[in-house]
């Protein structure tokens, strides 16, 4: 086989690898339309290249195994790549990334929603009257000076009733 002939095959790999991936592109056509406009993290896009990869978000993309028909859906974390989920059938992947993005969605309303109530609590937390408000570092210093030196004041007078009382051995 020569040169141009192996080129020949490589690019019509690399053009089967992309075709396949517009197939998935196509089946979340719908996804892409339904995904809020605020969640920027998420992209639905097909990055063609040496290895086309269809990336979902940041973090996760699918891309074509070896054998060129099977889909692997990926995610990448800190312990390494993941596996989400593999399958010959474009339908299957289409909804494993649609439940993937679920989930997503519902981990981002949940934590906005954490971050509302936080601040609410927050808020109701807060004293509203100025005379009902803890004292503040220089209040409370004075009062922690006082303290140590009655702390003193008390060792010293214990010392001196202990030396005054203690027998002599002499």
């Amino acid at each position: 086989m020569s040169d141009l002939e192996q080129t020949n095959v490589v690019v019509e790999l690399g053009d089967t690898e992309r075709a396949r991936l517009e197939l998935l592109d196509e089946a979340l056509e719908t996804v892409k339309t339904e995904v809020p406009e605020e969640m920027e993290q998420v992209t639905l896009h097909l990055v063609p290249g040496r290895k086309p990869c269809y990336w979902v978000d940041i973090v996760s993309f699918v891309e074509m195994s070896r054998d060129k028909r099977t889909y692997r859906f990926l995610k990448d974390t800190r312990l390494g790549r993941v596996v989400l989920a593999e399958s010959k059938n474009v339908e299957t992947i289409a909804d494993k990334v649609t439940h993937y993005l679920a989930q997503r969605i519902i981990e981002r309303e949940k934590a906005l929603e954490s971050d509302h109530l936080l601040a609410k609590m927050t808020e109701a937390a807060a004293p509203q009257d100025p005379s009902e408000a803890p004292a503040t570092k220089n209040e409370s210093s004075g009062s922690g000076i006082w303290w140590f030196l009655f702390g003193i004041i008390v060792g010293i007078v214990g010392l001196v009733l202990y030396a005054w009382f203690m027998p002599t051995r002499f």
